[in-house]
C-alpha cells in the first residue's frame, strides 16, 4: 500500500496503473530536461568564453560637451564648463569641417550663452560671425541659426532683431517649440503682452515640462499671477534634469519671493542655487539683495562683491552703488558707478543694449536730463513696460511731472503693463502723483509699493515711508446719509 498514490479524483492508483499512465508524460519530460541541459551547456560555455573583462559594460555618460549641446539646443540652461567643453569641441570639428552649417549655428548659440552668463559682451560678435557662416553654408531652412540669431538678439536685449529672427525662424518651422520663449521675451521687451501670452498659448499646445514651465513663470509674473508664478517655478525646479537647469530656476523662484518681500524664501532659493551651481551670479547678486534687507550687510556687501567679481554686470554695480550709498560710504559707491559706466561701454562695443540701466543711474545719481534723452530713444525702438516707468522717472526728476506721469501711468496700468506687480513702479507713480499734489493717489500708491515689497530699495524705502508719513491720514470724509440733498 505504500505505492499507492491518489489520482486526481481521489481515488486510488497502483503503481502497474501509475507507471502505465506516466509512461508518455515521461518521454515529454525528458526532451525538455535534454534541452535544457543543452541551453544550459551552451550558455555556460559562452560565459567561459567571455572573460569578466570582456562583459558589457553600461553606457557611458554623456560628454560635458554632449550635455551642453542638448542644453543649448533646447533653450535649457547649462553649466559653464560644459558650455566651454562644447565650444572647444565645435571649434575642432569646425577646423576639419568648415562647411557644417549645424556646427556653426551650435557655436554660435554656445558663444551666446557664455556671454550672457559672463556678462561679457565680447562673446557677442564671435557668435554673430559663427551663426551668420551657418546662414551662409545652408542659406535656406537654417532654423538654427536663424533662432540663435533670436537668441543673440535678446542676449544684446535688442527685442526688435529677437523679434524679426524668431519669426522667421517660426515660420520655418512653426512646430519648433523652441523657437516660442524667444519670441515670448522679444514681444514682452517690446511691451506686446497679449502676443507674448499668445505664445505660451502655442507652446504649451506643443510641449511640456520644466523649460516649459519656467517660461510660463515669467509670463505668469508679467501679468501679475504671482501664485501661478511660484508655483510652475516649483515644479520647473523639481523636474529639472541637470543641476545648473535646476540652479537657474530656483534663481528665478527667489527673485519672484524678493518681489514679494518675502526675504527668508527668497534667501534659501538664491542659496540653493548657488550650491547647485556656483556659477549662478545672478543667484549671488541676489543673496546680496536679500542679506542687506535683512540688515546682514557685511555678507550681503561680499555676496555682491563675489557676483561682480565674475559677472561685471551693470545692474549689479548700479544695486551695490546704492547699498553703499544707503550705507553712507559715497567714495565707494562711486567705485561703483565707475564701473557701471565702464561696463555699459564695453557693452555697446559687443552690440549690446544697456541703455535702460544707464538711464535709470542717471535719473538718480547723474544727469536726468541725459537719462531723459537716453530712455526717449529706447521707448522709441522697444517700448517695453521697464522702459516706460524709466522713462516717467527720468521725466520726473528733471521736472517734467504732467509728462512723467503719462509713463508711470502706463507702467502700472494692467491694460499697458500686463499687469506686473512692482513696488518700485509703484514707488514711482505716487511720488510723481505727491510732486503734482494728488495726495490721495499718492498715498495710496506709496503704501501699496511698501504693501507689495516693504524691503524694495535700500535708498528708497525710507523715502516712501517719509513720503506717507508727511501726506498723513487720508481725509475723514463722514459718509452721506441716504436721501440727503
Amino acid at each position: 500500500m505504500e505505492n499507492q498514490q491518489e489520482g486526481p479524483n481521489g481515488e486510488a492508483r497502483g503503481p502497474d496503473r501509475e507507471a502505465r499512465g506516466r509512461s508518455r508524460p515521461r518521454l515529454r519530460g525528458s526532451r525538455v530536461v535534454l534541452a535544457c541541459v543543452a541551453g544550459c551547456a551552451v550558455l555556460g560555455g559562452v560565459l567561459v568564453l567571455l572573460r569578466p573583462e570582456e562583459r558589457p559594460e553600461p553606457p557611458a555618460p554623456p560628454s560635458p560637451g554632449a550635455v551642453a549641446m542638448a542644453a543649448v539646443t533646447t533653450g535649457v540652461p547649462a553649466a559653464l564648463p560644459d558650455l566651454a567643453e562644447l565650444i572647444d569641441e565645435r571649434e575642432k570639428r569646425l577646423r576639419k569641417h568648415p562647411k557644417d552649417a549645424r556646427s556653426w549655428a551650435v557655436l554660435g548659440a554656445a558663444y551666446g550663452e557664455q556671454g550672457r552668463r559672463l556678462a561679457d559682451p565680447a562673446y557677442y560678435p564671435r557668435a554673430e560671425k559663427a551663426l551668420r557662416t551657418s546662414l551662409k553654408a545652408r542659406p535656406k531652412r537654417n532654423t538654427e541659426a536663424l533662432a540663435g540669431l533670436a537668441a543673440l538678439a535678446g542676449a544684446r536685449r535688442d527685442f526688435p532683431a529677437a523679434r524679426r529672427w524668431g519669426e522667421a525662424a517660426l515660420k520655418l518651422e512653426p512646430r519648433r517649440w523652441t523657437t516660442y520663449p524667444l519670441l515670448i521675451d522679444a514681444y514682452t521687451g517690446l511691451g506686446e503682452h497679449e502676443s507674448a501670452e499668445r505664445m505660451l498659448e502655442r507652446l504649451t499646445e506643443l510641449r511640456s515640462g520644466p523649460a516649459v514651465l519656467a517660461r510660463a513663470a515669467g509670463v505668469y509674473r508679467d501679468h501679475g499671477r504671482r501664485e501661478d508664478a511660484a508655483a510652475a517655478l516649483a515644479d520647473a525646479a523639481a523636474g529639472a534634469q541637470a543641476p545648473a537647469e535646476r540652479a537657474a530656476y530656483l534663481e528665478r523662484a527667489g527673485q519672484l519671493a524678493w518681489e514679494r518681500g518675502d526675504l527668508q524664501d527668497a534667501l534659501r532659493y538664491f542659496q540653493e542655487a548657488v550650491r547647485l551651481d556656483p556659477d549662478q551670479r545672478a543667484a549671488q547678486a541676489g543673496q546680496g539683495r536679500a542679506l542687506a534687507a535683512l540688515g546682514r550687510t557685511t555678507q550681503a556687501l561680499s555676496a555682491y562683491r563675489v557676483a561682480l567679481a565674475k559677472q561685471p554686470c551693470p545692474r549689479y554695480a548700479l544695486e551695490l552703488g546704492e547699498l553703499y550709498e544707503a550705507l553712507g560710504m559715497p567714495e565707494a559707491a562711486r567705485v561703483q558707478y565707475d564701473l557701471l559706466r565702464e561696463r555699459v561701454r564695453g557693452a555697446a562695443a559687443g552690440g549690446a543694449d544697456e541703455e535702460l540701466v544707464l538711464g535709470q543711474f542717471e535719473a538718480d545719481h547723474g544727469d536726468p536730463r541725459a537719462a531723459v534723452r537716453r530712455l526717449r530713444a529706447e521707448w522709441r525702438r522697444q517700448p517695453g513696460t521697464e522702459v516706460a516707468d524709466a522713462l516717467g522717472w527720468a521725466l520726473h526728476r528733471a521736472g517734467k511731472h504732467e509728462e512723467a506721469l503719462r509713463f508711470a501711468v502706463r507702467a502700472t496700468d494692467e491694460k499697458h503693463s500686463g499687469g506686473v506687480r512692482s513696488a518700485v513702479y509703484t514707488y514711482h507713480r505716487g511720488m510723481i502723483e505727491r510732486e503734482l499734489e494728488r495726495y490721495g493717489a499718492a498715498r495710496r500708491h506709496l503704501t501699496e509699493a511698501l504693501r507689495i515689497n516693504p524691503h524694495f530699495s535700500p535708498l528708497y524705502v525710507r523715502v516712501a515711508q517719509s513720503a506717507i508719513d508727511s501726506l498723513g491720514e487720508p481725509p475723514d470724509v463722514g459718509v452721506p446719509e441716504m436721501g440727503a440733498g
